[in-house]
């Protein structure tokens, strides 16, 4: 009994200094996770998702924003240092103040640009865990994030903490900067779905107004998603990419509290593919869209869960301290940690399939129906959320 107990810990004790297969993406280093559904991709810096496929996909189509290719396939030089498919922005989500400039803090966190340690990798039969850990020195924070896969599955499981170092209570800002892109996001016919009514235009600064691609939004104005008001016609359906692309606008959505958990959906009716995203509306309120459609057609569109509505230095989140009846930032207790979960799932849809109305998670299976056309996918997740 105790040469077996003696064994178990032997193995546990591997599994817990195991390293991950190694990986490299666009010259930056970092690790494969595969599970016979899906391969993805996690980098080193900054722990982004890089890269997600289907394994019998034989095009490998990525559906996440990939910037480095997408420039060099313009011959323009990439404008987006700080992130690549879907980073994270904490603690921090937006511009800095001068002051939080001036001592180094940079935009949208400090985790996307920070190197992450393996604490944790075991395969154990079916199961694949791969814990990350990082340091945040200037907010004094420690952050780390677990990815579980399960053999066979459609699904990422990702449970994330962000641990105080300091003895007084404060604010904390955090997005999950979920970003698709070109080719998967494809004008006037890539759609981006979610659980969501009550919206918002972002409210632009003149600098935003003058620079950058021309807007078809007006600045500041509410809508009821998916119908927003356009500048220069009525209304304009923010599901879908332009036609023609040559815009770049910014809103954001209030999912929706009554549910237990919210969904953000992408899907490619064409190649017959859908990427999504299951969380909990008390732990991400908002979702952000960042729609960056230059007339190169190397589109980007963010689907950004976050606890604020939109990317704005701590100071104007705090003070704007809700919207909609909803809070705009989440409170991080001294010496204490806060935790957030979510899963992304990314599959083959049917023929016929045009848009997503509801996803569910219920008795160990994924549900994404489209009611209009009675197409539904089921996948199975047997961890839970």
């Amino acid at each position: 009994m105790r040469f077996a107990y003696f064994l178990l810990l032997i193995s546990i004790a591997r599994a817990q200094t195991g390293q991950p297969p190694q990986a490299s993406f666009e010259n930056h280093p970092g690790y494969l996770l595969a599970n016979g559904a899906i391969e993805v991709t996690v980098l080193a810096t900054g722990a982004p998702f890089a890269r997600i496929v289907l394994t019998d996909d034989p095009d490998k189509l990525n559906p996440l924003w990939e910037p480095i290719r997408m420039a060099r396939e313009a011959g323009e030089k990439n404008q987006f240092d700080g992130g690549t498919g879907h980073f994270i922005c904490v603690d921090g989500f937006g511009t800095v103040s001068k002051e939080e400039e001036a001592a180094g803090l940079p935009g949208h966190g400090e985790a996307h640009q920070t190197p992450f340690e393996v604490k944790f990798y075991s395969k154990e039969g079916r199961n694949t865990t791969l814990t990350l850990g990082t340091k945040l020195p200037i907010t004094q924070e420690l952050f780390s994030r677990t990815i579980r896969m399960v053999d066979g599955e459609n699904v990422v499981y990702v449970q994330s903490e962000l641990e105080s170092l300091l003895s007084f209570d404060r604010p904390a800002f955090w997005a999950e900067h979920a970003t698709i892109g070109s080719p998967f996001l494809e004008p006037g016919v890539t759609v981006v779905d979610m659980s969501a009514r009550r919206a918002k235009t972002r409210p632009y600064t003149e600098a935003e107004l003058e620079g950058g691609l021309p807007h078809i939004l007006p600045s500041d104005k509410d809508f009821t998603w998916p119908e927003a008001p356009g500048l220069h016609t009525r209304k304009i359906d923010v599901r879908i990419a332009p036609p023609d692309p040559n815009s770049g606008d910014h809103t954001t959505c209030l999912m929706d509290p009554a549910r237990k958990l919210a969904f953000i959906t992408a899907l490619h009716p064409g190649k017959h593919l859908v990427l999504g995203y299951l969380f909990s509306p008390k732990e991400y309120p908002w979702t952000q869209s960042w729609m960056y459609y230059p007339k190169n057609k190397k589109l980007a569109r963010g689907m950004e869960f976050a606890t604020q509505p939109f990317d704005v230095p701590r100071r104007e989140a705090v003070q704007l301290n809700s919207l909609f009846g909803a809070p705009t930032f989440r409170w991080l207790p001294a010496r204490a940690k806060i935790e957030t979960r979510f899963l992304m799932f990314y599959a083959h849809t049917p023929e016929g399939m045009r848009k997503v109305d509801d996803v569910r998670l219920e008795n160990g299976q994924i549900i994404i129906e489209d009611h209009k056309s009675h197409q539904q996918v089921t996948l199975r997740a047997s961890l839970p959320l």
